[in-house]
């Protein structure tokens, strides 16, 4: 089954406090929660795919760090491969423009929240 590809930034603010993101009613996977980004199109490297996605999403400027994790997924129908790179905020702050709800949540935190099945082992890293 061929993979969608999808780039995610993890964003902590001076606190060390993560950036999470709902998604949106409608969507695929509605009310869980994420780390914002959003699928490669043609042509895009993974890090383009991100810094469009965060300006698309978040309103601020950020810069594209290291790859941290990558985790592939098998939904009904269809396959994940999930890219999470550390971002930081550049310029500008963090404001959704899509609607979304947003929130900054401890790492020892993140496990209170509802997250797709694809995040489990990169939440369980970020906690230790």
């Amino acid at each position: 089954m061929p993979a969608v590809e999808v780039a995610a930034g993890l964003i902590q603010n001076g606190a060390g406090d993560y950036l999470i993101a709902r998604r949106r009613p409608g969507s695929h996977l509605e009310g869980l929660w994420e780390f914002p980004g959003g699928k490669r199109q043609p042509g895009e490297s993974l890090e383009q795919c991100l810094e469009r996605e965060l300006a698309e999403e978040l309103a601020g400027a950020f810069t594209i760090g290291e790859l941290i994790d990558t985790v592939r997924w098998e939904y009904p129908g269809q396959a994940v491969v999930i890219h999470f790179f550390r971002c930081h905020l550049e310029s500008g702050s963090v404001e959704p423009r899509e609607g979304q709800e947003i929130a900054w949540v401890a790492a020892d935190g993140l496990a209170a929240y509802p997250f797709p099945p694809a995040d489990a082992a990169l939440l369980s890293k970020l906690a230790t």
